[in-house]
């Protein structure tokens, strides 16, 4: 009998935008998403500020240096 062993890795390792919501795709795979309402400096922002993201603490967590937003995924992933 063979058994699926799967690895979760909760870091983030990209960022998208819909028009109302935040979506980060994580290192296993897994895409969580979250709306933008909850997070006002990003709502607020335009196209160019939320695209300018960097990964921080190799993924635990997003930052826009522009708005000065961060944004750790176990927040994204306990309200979710």
């Amino acid at each position: 009998m063979s058994t699926l062993a799967i690895r979760l890795d909760a870091h983030a390792v990209e960022v998208s935008f819909a028009n109302d919501a935040l979506h980060m795709v994580l290192a296993d795979g897994r895409e969580i998403s979250a709306p933008l309402e909850w997070f006002p400096r990003l709502r607020d922002a335009n196209d160019a500020q939320r695209h300018n993201w960097r990964l921080i603490g190799k993924g635990i967590g997003v930052h826009w240096p522009e708005i000065d937003e961060d944004i750790a995924v176990s927040t994204l992933m306990r309200n979710s």
